[in-house]
């Protein structure tokens, strides 16, 4: 149960880690359209995500696949970027369903580049066979789920508690939280280190 609670607890902090707010930033980015209505649609988004981050993770520990940390470095606040840049131009705009399977299939890749970005770090606290490398994963990737839950929970309550008592309409919480996002990504991809090829 002790080593259960080791790797779950990597997970959460790894979400949760204040100096290394990428994941929480693009999750700000992925839920600040929905409300507690849409629970399920954010579920399977968050469960998306998750999948995709085991998954490079799976495929990096087993040596199937291996990218440069910098270009993973760059990539995460790109992929940040893009989904704030599609909720501000999408707010307030009916007919969300229809790219719906779209945003399942960038999550999807999305949470791939982000495991990456984790994946040479994790690969040092592992060690062993192949065979026990899968339960510490898969705990692993529990612990991000709860994290990545609580943080959209966070992110809801806030969007209600602006929408209901400061009267804010859904589609300005929108705009104001995706420009926000914007505005601290930008400094994270100007400060990549690609740029010091």
């Amino acid at each position: 149960m002790s080593e259960f609670w080791i790797y779950f607890q990597i997970g959460l902090k790894h979400v949760l880690d204040i100096h290394a707010y990428d994941h929480v930033l693009f999750l700000i980015a992925l839920t600040v359209p929905y409300s507690f209505k849409d629970w399920k649609r954010i579920l399977l988004l968050v469960s998306v995500f998750t999948i995709g981050h085991t998954l490079a993770l799976l495929l990096s520990v087993f040596g199937i696949i291996a990218v440069k940390a910098n270009i993973v470095e760059f990539l995460i606040p790109i992929t940040i970027l893009i989904t704030a840049v599609f909720h501000l131009f999408t707010a307030g705009k009916t007919g969300k369903n229809e790219s719906l399977n779209l945003i399942f299939f960038v999550t999807l890749f999305f949470g791939i580049i982000h495991g990456l970005g984790f994946s040479n770090y994790f690969k040092t606290i592992l060690g062993g066979t192949a065979t026990s490398k899968l339960l510490p994963l898969g705990e692993f990737a529990l612990g991000i789920e709860v994290a990545q839950l609580v943080v959209v929970f966070i992110v809801l309550i806030l969007s209600y508690i602006v929408q209901t008592v400061f009267r804010f309409s859904k589609r300005d919480w929108t705009l104001v939280m995706s420009a926000f996002v914007i505005g601290v990504v930008i400094p994270m991809i100007i400060s990549s280190p690609i740029w010091n090829r």
